[in-house]
């Protein structure tokens, strides 16, 4: 018997076989959770068909967690699929320009300031409004979402994403409290630098690895798998009393003063 059998989980942010929410959603359907999948774009449909497939999973449709109107269709089709019910959400979402990853914070014009923000942020306050109906119809529910550091130190060239990610913690608490009622929990897993293809945007990525290494007191690289082993836990009933909680999975560099 797996942790996750008779569950079913919508994961948001898979863009390839490198992502972190592939990783949970692998972990996830290893231990028996039925999976539907959300991809932004076709440029990455291929991929993200693929890795469906790969574990059982047909239900894979577009989202642009921008359009109100197209979170909603998400999670239409999603109770159309299952019943009405959903059980477990990943909310590995977040971008924002080049640019504003290279230079100066001060520098970030307003418009893409508020894109970051609402694709970063607001998307999971989005997501959660949509999922919250599904979930308390299957009797509760557990939604894990992905932050930083960045969001509580200024990390060099992070930039206007550490703003995000601040606002995504603030979300996490609050969405927490309105959803506890439902028996619906809310957590963040903080990660080390993992290389995925929003990554590899960060200006100064590799010395950002390097200074990890030699400064966490594990003294070691982590990677996704690392991650989707601790939002399995934060997702499955192991952690049931668990919520507006952050899960630093970074070798324990959180926890440095330098």
């Amino acid at each position: 018997m797996g942790r996750f059998d008779g569950k079913r989980a919508l994961v948001l942010g898979v863009a390839n076989k490198r992502s972190i929410a592939w990783a949970i959603a692998r972990r996830l359907a290893e231990e028996g959770a039925e999976l539907a999948f959300t991809f932004q774009g076709e440029r990455i449909e291929g991929n993200v068909r693929e890795l469906a497939s790969s574990v059982g999973s047909e239900l894979v449709t577009p989202c642009d967690v921008r359009s109100d109107d197209d979170v909603e269709r998400v999670f239409h089709e999603t109770a159309a699929a299952w019943e009405g019910k959903l059980d477990l959400l990943v909310h590995s979402v977040a971008f924002a320009a080049a640019e504003d990853l290279e230079g100066r914070f001060t520098d970030t014009p307003r418009d893409r300031f508020w894109m970051a923000l609402d694709i970063s942020a607001y998307s999971l306050v989005a997501a959660v409004r949509a999922a919250e109906p599904l979930m308390e119809a299957a009797g509760g529910g557990s939604i894990v979402t992905m932050t930083y550091l960045g969001g509580e130190r200024a990390v060099p060239h992070y930039n206007v994403m550490g703003v995000a990610k601040a606002t995504l913690d603030a979300s996490v608490k609050y969405l927490a409290w309105d959803l506890g009622g439902k028996q619906i929990r809310v957590n963040a897993v903080s990660a080390g630098p993992v290389r995925t293809l929003a990554a590899r945007s960060i200006a100064g990525f590799t010395d950002m690895e390097s200074m990890f290494v030699e400064r966490a007191p594990l003294r070691r690289h982590i990677d996704a798998d690392d991650v989707g082993a601790a939002a399995a836990y934060l997702l499955s009933d192991d952690a049931k009393n668990v919520t507006g909680t952050t899960l630093y999975v970074d070798a324990g560099y959180h926890s440095m003063g330098m």
